[in-house]
């Protein structure tokens, strides 16, 4: 049994320049093995000489001999990562977490509100959905970024959109962009829903969630159908740190998705 606290090595296989100051970092286990996850883990990621992070996985969970993670240039670690190229070295440890429950959502419909790099944790259902879509009823993706640059995946929209029906909308708009302009809640408008036959799941910026979750209550969703993943100060990765504790549970051990009937009471703001 593997150590969790020591980080395994994994080799950096390529890197991609997904929007501006966002990247995709796509690994492999020196080792060769092969690297199983939920959608909707995280791993964390050490660069050697500056320390570890939690970032969650992007790639296709059906994708085992390697697995991706799409980090935003934030701070000194991210700025590091950010200077290593195809060959260098990285340290993982995980998956950890509880993911997504992709087999709980089979035969209802799912919508799917993304937020800026939050998108990144809504990836791999997407590409779960997208190769078992028989599995599901209709599956719609809402998603907002700052401007058009600031969209990430940009090819693989184009490629859901043949699968799933894709919304989106920006901040603000440039004189290329064509679609909508403002929240990711003004998409709403633009589709039909069922509450009770319908998992909701999102990520992005806090005050995005708060008025998500907000929106899909007035909608009629139930609370358990209302699934959030939530980043709080995430250390360690396994609850000891205490760094992301929320009234007695632990986003990156007990999370990071919870339902809204599980974050209602929290005495702290959740989201």
């Amino acid at each position: 049994m593997k150590n969790p606290y020591i980080p395994e090595l994994a080799v950096i296989e390529e890197t991609r320049v997904e929007a501006p100051g966002v990247k995709t970092f796509k690994l492999k286990l020196r080792h060769g093995g092969m690297f199983t996850f939920t959608p909707g883990q995280f791993i964390e990621l050490s660069v050697f000489g500056y320390g570890e992070a939690p970032f969650s996985v992007s790639s296709s969970p059906l994708q085992k001999d390697f697995f991706e993670v799409t980090v935003r240039k934030t701070g000194m670690l991210t700025s590091a990562l950010f200077e290593l190229e195809r060959g260098n070295t990285v340290g993982v440890r995980g998956p950890f977490g509880n993911g997504w429950p992709i087999e709980k959502m089979k035969k209802y419909s799912i919508l799917m509100i993304g937020g800026g790099i939050g998108i990144a944790p809504l990836k791999p259902v997407i590409e779960y959905v997208v190769a078992n879509r028989k599995d599901y009823e209709e599956v719609i993706l809402l998603y907002g970024a700052k401007t058009p640059k600031d969209i990430v995946f940009k090819k693989e929209l184009e490629i859901w959109r043949e699968k799933i029906d894709v919304h989106l909308t920006v901040d603000i708009g440039d004189n290329s962009w064509k679609g909508r302009t403002g929240v990711v809640t003004i998409l709403f408008d633009e589709i039909k829903v069922d509450p009770k036959e319908t998992y909701s799941i999102q990520c992005g910026p806090p005050i995005m969630m708060y008025f998500v979750t907000k929106k899909l209550l007035e909608l009629g969703f139930p609370e358990d159908r209302i699934l959030l993943s939530l980043e709080r100060l995430m250390k360690c990765g396994m609850g000891f740190c205490g760094h992301c504790m929320i009234s007695g549970k632990f986003v990156c051990k007990d999370g990071p998705v919870f339902s809204y009937s599980q974050i209602k009471d929290f005495l702290e703001s959740a989201i």
